[in-house]
C-alpha cells in the first residue's frame, strides 16, 4: 500500500492505496465520486475524464499514486452554492445528453477546452472533444450547442 494525499473537490484526503489503483477506481470506489464514470478503462471513450491541477485528464489512464499533492476536480465538484457551473447548466439549458453516461466528461472536457479557446469554432470544438465519446450517437460533437449557443 502506498500513502496518498490529495485534494478532491476541494477536501483534503489521506489514504492507504494499492500501487495498481486507477485513479477512475481511487474516486468511485474510496470516495464515491460516482459521477466519474468508467466506461472503456482503456481512455478511448472519456467518460472518466476529471481536472488534475486545472487540466482534463482521462482517470482510466492514471495510477491514483501518480497524483499525490494534486488537486482533483470531478463533475460533482463542479457546482458551487448549489448553482451549477455554466458549463452543466449550458449541457441541460441545450438538451445536450441522451442516456447521460457521457456526460460529465464531456462536461469536464468542454471546461477544459474553453479555458484554451473561449470563442472556439465547430472545427476547434470537434477537435478539442476528440477524445470523448458519445455511444448513444457516436459522435464526439454532442456539446457543439452549448459550446456555441449564439451561432445556432
Amino acid at each position: 500500500m502506498t500513502r496518498l494525499t490529495v485534494m478532491v473537490d476541494g477536501v483534503r484526503y489521506v489514504d492507504d492505496v494499492e500501487p495498481r489503483t486507477l485513479l477512475a477506481h481511487y474516486l468511485r470506489e474510496k470516495l464515491g465520486k460516482t459521477g466519474t464514470v468508467v466506461g472503456c478503462d482503456t481512455s478511448n471513450c472519456g467518460a472518466c475524464t476529471v481536472h488534475l491541477d486545472g487540466r482534463s485528464v482521462k482517470s482510466c489512464s492514471v495510477f491514483a499514486v501518480q497524483v499525490g499533492g494534486s488537486e482533483i476536480t470531478t463533475i460533482e465538484g463542479l457546482a458551487r452554492d448549489g448553482q451549477l457551473h455554466p458549463m452543466q447548466q449550458a449541457f441541460h439549458d441545450n438538451h445536450a445528453l441522451q442516456c447521460g453516461f457521457c456526460t460529465p466528461g464531456m462536461i469536464m472536457q468542454a471546461i477544459d477546452l474553453l479555458g484554451d479557446d473561449p470563442d472556439p469554432d465547430e472545427q476547434s470544438v470537434r477537435a478539442g472533444l476528440e477524445g470523448n465519446l458519445c455511444r448513444c450517437t457516436a459522435t464526439r460533437t454532442l456539446c457543439v450547442p452549448c459550446l456555441m449557443p449564439r451561432r445556432r
